[in-house]
């Protein structure tokens, strides 16, 4: 089993804010680490792994929907909760065509982007580009820039796992989209980038980083 102490050669790519803030989203719930309290949040002091136990983190999610874990050291604080974890990498992205529309999927009642988990020996950008081609059928020309990374955990038929999530620009040929079913997906579509903030007001806020980072 990989834990998540393993993040520690990937550690280039953590989602780290300015201020040292590392987020990590459990669906449309927030784990924040950083050196700043928040009025609006369940604040967390962190004295040491005992005071970030999954199972103590787990409760407090359960009970508010933002909770800071207050620390000098953000990453410290981060890691030792991470290491509880299962360590997961993934990469995904928006693909874009030649008529200024993106590929969008939708799948648990939600607009969502195409993405999936890396595989030995693949790089994240080849990752990206081979999972949006198997989960909607677009022909990807081109990776372009990373875009952002992501931080999402989820409990998997008893376990959990902690999910670094590379997320890139690419270009696409125009194509018909054909979803893969048995991923859940139930439609992939090329939708204009008008179109785009409207589909993803209640997404899931990772996804939202995403186009945030895009349309910048």
């Amino acid at each position: 089993m990989k834990t998540a102490s393993t993040y520690e050669q990937y550690e280039a790519l953590l989602p780290i804010e300015t201020d040292g803030t590392i987020r990590i989203w459990f669906a449309m719930r927030e784990l924040r680490f950083s050196a700043k309290g928040d009025p609006n949040a369940f604040v967390v002091p962190f004295e040491g792994e005992e005071s970030v136990s999954r199972a103590k983190i787990i409760t407090f999610l359960d009970n508010y929907k933002t909770v800071v874990v207050l620390s000098s050291n953000p990453l410290a604080a981060f890691a030792a909760f991470a290491s509880q974890m299962v360590w997961v990498e993934a990469a995904g992205g928006v693909v874009e065509s030649e008529r200024a529309e993106v590929v969008m999927i939708r799948r648990n009642e939600r607009w969502d982007l195409p993405k999936g988990h890396r595989e030995a020996g693949e790089s994240f950008a080849q990752c990206a580009a081979r999972e949006a081609a198997e989960e909607t059928g677009v022909k990807v020309a081109e990776v372009e820039q990373l875009l952002a990374t992501t931080l999402h955990a989820y409990n998997l038929y008893g376990k959990w796992e902690l999910k670094l999530t590379a997320w890139y620009s690419m270009r696409a040929v125009e194509c018909e989209l054909v979803p893969q079913r048995e991923e859940g997906i139930v439609c992939a579509e090329w939708v204009p980038l008008t179109e785009v903030k409207e589909k993803i007001k209640n997404t899931f806020p990772t996804i939202r980083t995403v186009f945030d980072a895009f349309f910048k």
